[in-house]
């Protein structure tokens, strides 16, 4: 059977849930429960989207159909713990989910590699199963990774919303803490950023998370073999003034291509700056696995 056509736009939460009706749904084993995973387009390369914290696969709701029309197939998992997924048997942090994505992606995909691209937590996971993995992972795209420095990432001034009934008080909270945290442009902070947000959060079950404010990936990239390559929002406030460190950083890992700069954005890029990110991520992913390393590329004008 065909699959339904992809909404052109993701511009409300209708159109959230127009593409989740699209999607394809498998679930692979997690502990005594599932990981459940969204599959969009035909039988194109498979290109597999890790989300970040407090997340699920509507990290990615902006860029799923640029992908499909790349003639990519467009693997994304909850991620054990969050989402429609079950909570890892053990463990709290992003270091006890490698085991359950490489299983899935075993089932899945079969012996085929895949392009993993993973979004702050996400990238952590990623470059875990990069390193334990490596014939699993064609080529690694880091998108906002936190875990370079042992410089504390998270910013200050978020605001607890624990206990808070649904209506304007916790949305106006909500909206604070994205602005804080995740968008850089005022304009970007509308009602759908607000709905995907807010159903995320209230089906997070890994919420002691500490991996995040250590130096663990700066220390796991020189052990990654495949390509890596970074794509960032200019003003990804984990690295407000000290853009200066991501490409060293990233260049520990041996194979190391480029680092692209989306102007305008902050840390949820693939979001905030849909069609710039998916340009950067579609130039990456088309590079030959032995394409020379590019330079730094973008401003964060």
């Amino acid at each position: 059977m065909d699959q339904p056509s992809l909404p052109r736009s993701i511009r409300s939460f209708d159109d959230v849930r127009a593409l989740d009706a699209a999607a394809g749904r498998r679930k692979t084993p997690c502990g005594d429960g599932a990981m459940v995973w969204h599959v969009w387009g035909g039988d194109g390369p498979p290109v597999v989207l890790l989300h970040g914290g407090s997340g699920s696969w509507t990290h990615w709701v902006r860029n799923i159909t640029a992908l499909v029309d790349a003639g990519r197939r467009v693997w994304i998992p909850d991620l054990p713990g969050f989402g429609d997924s079950a909570r890892p048997p053990a463990g709290g942090d992003a270091d006890a989910l490698p085991p359950w994505v490489a299983q899935g992606l075993d089932e899945l995909l079969g012996d085929t590699p895949c392009d993993l691209v993973g979004f702050s937590f996400g990238a952590m996971v990623g470059t875990f199963v990069a390193e334990q993995r490596p014939e699993r992972v064609r080529r690694l795209v880091l998108v906002g990774a936190p875990a370079l420095s042992t410089q504390r990432t998270r910013p200050p001034g978020l605001r607890s919303w624990g206990g808070l009934p649904p209506g304007p008080e916790l949305d106006a909270i909500h909206r604070h803490n994205l602005r804080v945290l995740m968008l850089h442009d005022e304009a970007s902070l509308d009602r759908l950023a607000l709905d995907v947000h807010a159903s995320n959060l209230a089906r997070d079950r890994m919420k002691r998370r500490r991996l995040s404010q250590t130096d663990v990936l700066l220390r796991t990239l020189p052990h990654v073999r495949c390509p890596v390559a970074g794509i960032w929002g200019a003003h990804d406030v984990l690295y407000r003034g000290r853009m200066e460190i991501l490409e060293p950083a990233l260049a520990r890992a041996p194979r190391f291509e480029s680092l692209t700069l989306i102007a305008g954005a902050g840390h949820w890029v693939q979001f905030e700056a849909a069609e710039a990110f998916d340009a950067a991520l579609a130039e990456v992913l088309a590079r030959p696995l032995d394409a020379a390393p590019a330079p730094a590329t973008g401003s964060g004008a």
